[in-house]
């Protein structure tokens, strides 16, 4: 259903489209609105009579709003976790830590409710004084993918909603119960009618109408760089903000001093949690260690695949079956095509209580180059590719080698070769004897190059998406002031 000036609805048009469980395309967890136009529309129009009031409520009120909401989320973390999972796929232990984000971003966000929100400045004139506010931008689309279903949109609409913006949010199209049931949430924690609204769909239809329609001021959007460009040139058009986070090529450095049981099991987490389907995956290492590839593979050997539902299991399914059709197809590439050597997995895994899933096995390849397609484009998929190097130099040149900068990692125990790697890898996040994934909700998660356009989510930064700074002077020396002349002129 969508949610629109506080009413759930179908789709104008009557269309729906249906929700599936990755791990078993017989079981249907629903048929969901499919919008367009006319729906974005009516809750772009719900938004605008929402937003005067919910502009002027002070903002520790907001906070509070998001303060309940955490708690809500934290009352039903099981139960959201279990729909997480059975929706999008992902292992119960991943789904529910997908839900503390939301959580601890909810408390986070409300404690800046009462933080300073701008400076108080020096004028160079006699009895004025001068101050910065934030202003909120009005109505923002935000456009959510489907691999962390309740983290990615609370990233967004935390900080949309504090600021003092109304919301039209379009979820991914295979998560939509997900959102559905975090707006639920909202709605018992007081939200009023109109501030948040919903348009189920798909990307062409929902997304394009809401990145065009003329009364939204700013769109946040993640997933793929060639939608990204879609949305940037249509807003670019038009003139109106949008914050980008895109495509990734995450790397981790392997030295020749590291902890190799710690980087095995960093790496491993880091390539294969979510079944690799998370922007902040480790698709690439640069090893310096003799022994690292073998003893990689002896722990990616004893992973269990199956429905995310069962807590013994370590890999869970694609999220649907062209996701999974994409993925064998750069396994392909890396054998035939970059003729790199395959050291595990490559193969689809559908036999036994596995047949109606989505299911890849966790995929290394050993010998492979910066160059290679499967070392420079996004897989989102259970597959990682080592790179030989010979030295430190080459390491950070060859991380630095794709036109993505999300997030990096070293594993040394040399100091000097851990701060060479945080001041010269051209990433958004650098870790030091740490996986590529899990940022922490207090720092800043963004990435360089075409990984995104500057934007940071998370952190106080979040704010910097979703609002206006404004430059205030109140002179009260009761004459005229002309800053920068001289007195008397």
């Amino acid at each position: 259903m969508n949610l629109i000036g506080g009413q759930w609805l179908p789709a104008r048009s009557g269309r729906t489209m249906e929700d599936r469980n990755p791990a078993d395309g017989d079981d249907v967890l629903g048929d969901v609105a499919r919008s367009d136009g006319d729906d974005v529309d009516a809750a772009v129009a719900a938004a605008k009579a929402a937003y005067e009031r919910w502009r002027a409520t002070p903002m520790p009120a907001r906070g509070d709003l998001l303060r309940r909401v955490g708690a809500f989320l934290e009352r039903d973390k099981d139960e959201l976790s279990r729909l997480m999972t059975r929706e999008m796929g992902k292992t119960l232990k991943e789904a529910r830590g997908d839900v503390q984000e939301g959580i601890d971003f909810a408390h986070f966000m409300a404690g800046q409710a009462r933080a300073p929100m701008g400076e108080t400045v020096p004028s160079e004139l006699p009895r004025k004084l001068s101050m910065t506010l934030r202003h909120p931008i009005g109505i923002v689309g935000l456009i959510t993918p489907w691999n962390f279903p309740i983290a990615i949109p609370t990233w967004k609409l935390w900080p949309a909603l504090l600021a003092g913006n109304c919301v039209v949010l379009k979820p991914a199209e295979d998560t939509p119960l997900c959102a559905q049931r975090l707006l639920e949430l909202l709605i018992e924690a007081g939200l009023p009618a109109g501030v948040v609204n919903v348009v189920q769909g798909i990307g062409e239809e929902a997304g394009a109408a809401l990145v065009a329609h003329a009364d939204v001021g700013a769109v946040s959007f993640t997933g793929s760089l060639d939608t990204g460009r879609l949305i940037a040139a249509e807003c670019g058009r038009q003139m109106k903000r949008y914050s980008m986070e895109l495509g990734s090529k995450n790397v981790s450095i392997v030295m020749p001093d590291a902890d190799v049981e710690l980087a095995v099991e960093g790496i491993a987490w880091g390539a294969f949690a979510t079944s690799g389907q998370r922007c902040t995956a480790t698709s690439r290492v640069v090893s310096l260690h003799p022994e690292f590839a073998d003893a990689l593979v002896d722990k990616v050997v004893t992973y269990r695949l199956g429905p995310g539902s069962d807590e013994s299991v370590d890999l869970a399914p694609l999220i649907n079956r062209a996701q999974r059709d994409r993925v064998m197809d750069y396994i392909r590439v890396g054998r035939e095509d970059d003729r790199a050597r395959l050291l595990t997995g490559g193969h689809v895994v559908d036999s036994g209580e596995l047949a109606k899933g989505n299911y890849v096995a966790p995929t290394v390849f050993a010998d492979a180059s910066p160059s290679m397609r499967i070392a420079q484009e996004e897989i989102f998929g259970p597959v990682t590719a080592i790179i030989p190097a010979g030295d430190l130099d080459e390491a950070i040149a060859a991380a630095n080698s794709t036109q993505f900068g999300l997030s990096a990692s070293i594993y040394t125990n040399d100091v000097n070769a851990a701060m060479r790697a945080v001041t010269e890898l051209e990433f958004g996040i650098v870790y030091v004897n740490a996986p590529t994934i899990g940022a922490e909700v207090q720092l800043p998660f963004g990435g360089m190059k075409r990984t995104g356009n500057g934007f940071r989510e998370a952190g106080p930064h979040a704010l910097d998406e979703f609002s206006e700074w404004k430059a205030v002077s109140i002179d009260f020396s009761a004459r005229l002031q002309k800053a920068q002349f001289a007195e008397g002129e």
